[in-house]
C-alpha cells in the first residue's frame, strides 16, 4: 500500500465563524502525522473556504474517518474532497 495526498474543501457555516478557532479545533481533531496544512480560499461575500491537505494511506476507507469527523465539528457546513493524488 501507498500513501496518498488529499486535499478537503471545509465550508463553514458563514462568513461569521472564527475561521482562527475553527483551524485549531481542526488541528486538534485531525491527527498531526496526516495533516500537511491548512490554506484559506476566499470564495465570495466574506465567505472564506478552508483547503486542508492531508497524507493518508490508500488503503479502505481512505479520507471518510477525516471526512466524518470534519463534518462532526460545529460550523462546518460541509466537507468535499476535490483531489487525490498517490504519493510516489
Amino acid at each position: 500500500m501507498s500513501d496518498v495526498a488529499a486535499i478537503l474543501k471545509v465550508m463553514p457555516e458563514s462568513p461569521e465563524v472564527d475561521l482562527d478557532a475553527l483551524k485549531q479545533t481542526i488541528t486538534e481533531t485531525i491527527d498531526e502525522n496526516v495533516l500537511e496544512r491548512i490554506e484559506d480560499e476566499p470564495i465570495g461575500f466574506g465567505l472564506v473556504a478552508l483547503n486542508i491537505t492531508i497524507v493518508v494511506d490508500d488503503g479502505e476507507g481512505g479520507t471518510e474517518p477525516i471526512e466524518e469527523a470534519l463534518a462532526n465539528i460545529d460550523d462546518i457546513q460541509s466537507v468535499e474532497v476535490v483531489d487525490v493524488r498517490r504519493l510516489m
